[in-house]
């Protein structure tokens, strides 16, 4: 049954060598990733999953031991999700920043696998995903990497499109709230529209967290580069 859970966003900007001069910036993001961390070490569970959006050849398990890199950004930075043998294929991005930000907090506290979800996912597929990792074992956590619509202003990645700051608005209140039917509710074609990468691993942890009774806290949001980031905790 899944007993924690903390959402943060998944920019290699997190990475401080990677934003370099603009790091100051997501300090205040990175902090509240922090916290949220602390939450899923509190929990103490059984097993640790970081689901996060990925294109191929990044969909699908990454076992324990998984590496992968920032060096596409310019950066000599190795990253390992947990410890194990891990395999030939890289971590996507999402999951990186993911080892990253538990290799920033020292975990150790439960064996961690990966998961990337392809954003085309439809939505009964991602909840069926999600029931599943939640049977994983007794004790469950995940580490929901994603990010909203990057559509919030003349600069971002997508442009501006004027729905794309009603759509965040809703997200936020639904991670804050820990809301399972507002999540299960997002929709994907719409998601897609405002380049949300999130969708799917929000809608993953919907269906991993039925019946779970956690309550939710929103730790951070914003949208710096036109980009919509959020961090909550579940417990």
């Amino acid at each position: 049954m899944l007993v924690a859970a903390a959402v943060c966003p998944c920019p290699p900007l997190l990475v401080p060598e990677v934003a370099a001069g603009a790091a100051p910036e997501l300090d205040a993001a990175r902090t509240a990733c922090a916290d949220a961390l602390g939450v899923l070490a509190a929990a103490r569970p059984d097993l640790l999953v970081v689901v996060g959006p990925a294109e191929q050849p990044g969909r699908g398990p990454h076992p324990a031991g998984a590496t992968g890199s920032f060096h596409g950004f310019g950066v000599d930075i190795d990253v390992r999700l947990g410890a194990g043998e891990g395999q030939e294929r890289p971590l996507p991005p999402s999951l990186a920043v993911g080892a990253w930000l538990l290799t920033r907090a020292q975990w150790a506290d439960a064996p961690v696998e990966g998961l990337g979800v392809g954003e085309p996912l439809a939505s009964e597929r991602c909840l069926a995903v999600g029931r599943e990792l939640g049977a994983r074992a007794e004790r469950v956590a995940l580490l929901v990497m994603g990010d909203g619509s990057a559509c919030r202003t003349l600069k971002a990645p997508g442009y501006l499109d004027e729905r794309a700051a009603d759509f965040d608005e809703g997200v936020g209140r639904a991670l804050g709230a820990a809301d399972l039917e507002a999540l299960k509710a997002l929709d994907a074609s719409l998601a897609y529209e405002l380049k949300a990468a999130g969708r799917a691993p929000w809608q993953v942890l919907a269906g991993a967290a039925e019946g779970a009774g956690l309550a939710g806290q929103l730790l951070y949001e914003d949208a710096p580069y036109g980009v919509g980031y959020f961090v909550a905790a579940w417990s």
